[in-house]
């Protein structure tokens, strides 16, 4: 087989203890939201956990099955005691309405997570091109101080200048229009 033309880029030294120390520090902070959850968020993440699984699935395969056979006069000695399958719609959709409830639950709580990651990597990337902003800038006055030109003035001035984060949701809302 032929050499692959890419590679993994080598490590910087010191990047993989930076690495820990930012997963660990996450994993610190999930733990104490978990630890800080209330009561109800806690029951209702471990049933929706559970509705989700597929011994749920099997259960409920086993159960109906059984229901079906027993009113289906399929099991011998046993007398169908829900021969419309009235009763078991009931039950099945009480269960429905409790399912969705806390998987509801749930979503609420992942979403509140999820909206405060999104406003993290915003804070992260709006500090990020500040940064790159103010490394074009000096970039720029080391390269006229050396007798450079890299680039179009104009292309360099709109370059140097901090993106606003408001122009840009505006500029997307009017497109979304």
């Amino acid at each position: 087989m032929a050499d692959s033309v890419t590679h993994p880029a080598p490590t910087p030294p010191g990047l993989a203890s930076v690495l820990v120390r930012n997963m660990s520090r996450m994993q610190k902070r999930r733990a104490r939201q978990e630890a800080e959850a209330s009561v109800s968020e806690k029951i209702s993440d471990r049933v929706t956990r559970f509705a989700g699984s597929m011994t749920f699935v099997a259960i409920h395969a086993v159960a109906y099955g059984l229901w079906f056979a027993a009113n289906l006069g399929v099991v011998p000695g046993v007398r169908p005691f829900d021969p419309s399958f009235v009763v078991l719609a009931m039950e099945a959709s009480v269960e429905a309405i409790f399912l969705s409830t806390f998987v509801l639950i749930s979503q609420n709580r992942m979403m509140g997570a999820a909206a405060k990651q999104s406003d993290l990597d915003l804070q992260i990337n709006l500090l990020a091109e500040h940064e790159l902003t103010r490394l074009v800038a000096l970039v720029d006055a080391m390269a006229k101080q050396m007798g450079i030109d890299v680039v179009s003035d104009e292309e360099l001035g709109e370059i140097k200048e901090d993106v606003s984060p408001e122009a840009v949701l505006d500029c997307l809302d009017r497109a979304g229009d």
